[in-house]
């Protein structure tokens, strides 16, 4: 039993890097029923298609359903070959809540709840959770594992980067409120209102349906969009770097030495 959990843990936990083998086929086709999974849900929200083929996104869906419980109740089985979740109870608690657990757990979930409401507008709250599932897919592809270890290691200084810029755009919108509260009085009813302003105008998108139209509100309109292409730069150059670090550490490859000639080469 032992042996067949570990077999399964295995099977289901080996990314799309090794090109062969019942592992891969396993996680191709997981990946292939997520990505047919999200295009479902696109072409249902349409009208025509939706009408016609509802039937068949319905069973698609039952389909899907029953594939993605079964993968959730073996990862939940398997779960304890895990050093994290070793413990037999506490450790399946622990993946249960743990982020990628959730993630598997609310992209069934919906489903079955649907059985035991009757309130529409929560059933479609609750579908939209079904788009979780693309997330899953983070799980089988090396390239997407590179993104969440770049997260991962700048998380503290993409925060502090979005702290300050919610700074810059609380002062930015207060400024341009009590600038322009006079003089539209209509238009910027509160700092919140303005906000949606500070937005526009720090991201440089310009809706136009929000304008300071006092000279000193024009004179901080300038100054508040040029500082936020810098300050938006930021959290870019902050990824970049980190995808910088994590691509030159793919590359520097471990050194071992020939135990024939002492000659070292680079791990494959």
């Amino acid at each position: 039993m032992n042996y067949l959990r570990k077999q399964i843990y295995d099977t289901l936990e080996i990314s799309l890097r090794r090109k062969s083998g019942i592992s891969f086929a396993v996680n191709v086709f997981l990946t292939m029923v997520i990505f047919l999974n999200t295009i479902a849900i696109i072409l249902h929200t349409v009208p025509s298609i939706g009408r016609k083929y509802d039937q068949f996104f319905l069973d698609f869906e039952v389909f899907s359903v029953i594939i993605f419980s079964i993968e959730y109740i073996l990862r939940l089985w398997s779960c304890v070959e895990n050093e994290n979740f070793k413990h037999p109870i506490k450790g399946r608690f622990r993946f249960i809540f743990s982020v990628w657990g959730l993630i598997d757990l609310l992209s069934i979930l919906p489903f079955f709840v649907s059985f035991f409401l009757t309130d529409l507008g929560f059933i479609r709250i609750l579908r939209l959770l079904r788009m979780l599932r693309l997330f899953r897919v983070s799980k089988y592809f090396h390239a997407l594992r590179v993104i969440q270890r770049v997260l991962k290691d700048k998380r503290e200084e993409l925060v502090l980067s979005m702290v300050f810029i919610i700074f810059m755009l609380i002062i930015s919108s207060s400024l341009v409120y009590y600038v322009e509260h006079e003089a539209q009085p209509y238009a910027f009813t509160s700092i919140p209102e303005a906000m949606w302003w500070g937005v526009n105008t720090m991201t440089t998108v310009g809706y136009g349906d929000l304008h300071p139209i006092t000279p000193l509100g024009k004179f901080l309109g300038g100054i508040i969009a040029i500082l936020g292409v810098s300050i938006f730069a930021l959290p870019t150059g902050i990824l970049a770097s980190g995808f910088a670090e994590q691509i030159r550490n793919q590359g520097e490859k471990r050194k071992i030495k020939c135990p024939r000639c002492g000659e070292e080469f680079h791990e494959c």
